[in-house]
């Protein structure tokens, strides 16, 4: 039996795009898109401003990496790159005070590629800077599909290297942490979970994109309490009341197992799933493992249709 396969076409940026500004940018800080930049790059971006000023210029989108608070900001080029906004990415990061800069780009030359090498290698986690390329594909008539492809990034491992003297300052427990968080993504990927993890930290926290900067998958560690929660971190009032609407239904996927928690003199609410366990007591982290993917593929499936 024969195959009926087509083929894949690339459009010119410009088909979709007639205005960088205008329409790139517009576009790229939907939430949608700007997801689809932040699972390539591991980085969970919410936008804050476009065409933020810095000083006398104006930055493409002014963001921060969620929990985080970093600054981030992101500059786009719909054509291939040069020098004149290689230096405005410098300028715009100093202006601003940016950990993590990001470069759009429709290709890039090569004497490009290896300046934002040169400033990787050369900078430690206080500043991380990524060169990022857009392209467009169809197929047969279909709509035009965006395909982002990571050129140059931080090498996390070289940076950790220069980092050493900063880790030795590190706690027992935030080793710990690092060392779990590390440990679960590294397992996710070794069997095959379609999860976008980000790069892991020494913190009680690790957080996932659900595909909204209202909310976000939530993990957390209580070494003193001696468990483990997996939860959907809602900083929309109007989002959580949108879901608690469904609160029955819900519980009833999850086994009425949630707990949920409203904070009406806060921005943020939370629904959590908890599981009694010590990390510090246990070697082999394989089974708590299981439980948290299992759940964060639930939250995945279950929430979804809300964002």
């Amino acid at each position: 039996m024969t195959v009926d396969l087509s083929r894949l076409k690339k459009i010119d940026l410009r088909e979709a795009w007639k205005h960088e500004a205008y329409d790139f940018t517009n576009w790229l800080a939907e939430d949608e898109n700007i997801e689809l930049l932040s699972n390539e790059i591991g980085i969970e971006i919410n936008i804050i401003e476009k065409e933020a000023s810095v000083g006398r210029f104006n930055v493409d989108i002014l963001a921060e990496e969620i929990n985080t608070n970093k600054n981030i900001i992101i500059e786009n080029q719909l054509e291939k790159t040069d020098h004149d906004h290689l230096g405005k990415l410098i300028t715009y990061a100093a202006g601003i005070d940016a950990e993590i800069v990001i470069w759009v780009v429709k290709n890039s030359q090569e004497e490009h590629q290896q300046a934002v090498e040169w400033l990787n290698e050369r900078t430690n986690n206080d500043l991380n800077f990524f060169l990022v390329q857009i392209e467009l594909w169809q197929i047969d008539n279909s709509s035009y599909a965006p395909k982002i492809n990571v050129i140059e990034k931080p090498n996390y491992w070289s940076k950790d290297v220069k980092s050493s003297v900063d880790k030795k300052k590190l706690t027992d427990t935030r080793k710990m942490q690092l060392e779990f968080w590390t440990k679960l993504k590294e397992y996710a990927e070794e069997n095959g979970y379609n999860i976008s993890f980000r790069p892991p930290k020494p913190q009680s926290y690790y957080d996932i994109s659900i595909g909204t900067s209202d909310a976000n998958i939530s993990m957390n560690i209580y070494t003193r309490d001696e468990k483990i929660d997996v939860g959907l971190y809602i900083k929309s009032s109007e989002l959580f009341e949108l879901i608690y609407e469904d609160k029955e239904e819900i519980n009833s996927k999850f086994e009425n197992s949630l707990k949920w928690y409203e904070f009406p003199e806060k921005k943020a609410s939370r629904i959590r799933s908890f599981k009694s366990y010590s990390i510090l007591d246990n070697d082999d982290w394989s089974d708590i493992f299981d439980w948290m993917i299992e759940k964060i593929l639930l939250y995945q499936k279950v929430f979804s249709k809300y964002v």
